[in-house]
C-alpha cells in the first residue's frame, strides 16, 4: 500500500538547520506533486512547501527564504532543508500529496523541536 516514511527530525537550537527526508512507496512518485506539512501543538496541520512534477516550488510565507523543498524521483524521496530554525517551527512534519493531501496516506511524521 501507499506509505510515506519521514525522517531527519530532532532537537535543534534556534538558528540551526535540519534536513528532513520522506521516502515514498506504492505510488507513481515521479508524476505526483508532493508537499511537506507540519502540525504544531494546538494548531491545524498546514502545508509549508510543495514541489510540482517539473520542479516548481511553493512556500508558505512563514518559511519562505528558510526552507527548501526538493525531490529525487529515482529514489522516490522528497527532502526539506530547513535553515535558520525558529522556535515557532517546532512541529511534527509530514509529507503527502500536495496541495491536497490524501487523508489515508498520512504517516507518523518526524518531530522537529527548536529550543535553546
Amino acid at each position: 500500500q501507499v506509505q510515506f516514511v519521514e525522517s531527519g527530525g530532532g532537537l535543534v537550537q534556534p538558528g540551526g538547520s535540519l534536513r528532513l527526508s520522506c521516502a515514498a512507496s506504492g505510488i507513481p512518485f515521479s508524476i505526483i506533486p508532493m508537499g511537506w506539512y507540519r502540525q504544531a501543538p494546538g494548531k491545524q496541520r498546514e502545508l509549508v512547501a510543495d514541489i510540482q512534477v517539473g520542479g516548481i516550488t511553493n512556500y508558505a510565507d512563514s518559511v519562505k527564504g528558510r526552507f527548501t523543498i526538493s525531490r529525487e524521483n529515482a529514489k522516490k524521496t522528497v527532502y526539506l532543508q530547513i535553515n535558520s530554525l525558529k522556535p515557532e517551527d517546532t512541529a511534527v512534519y509530514y509529507c503527502n500529496l500536495a496541495p491536497i493531501a490524501r487523508p489515508e496516506y498520512w504517516g507518523q511524521g518526524t518531530q522537529v523541536t527548536v529550543s535553546s
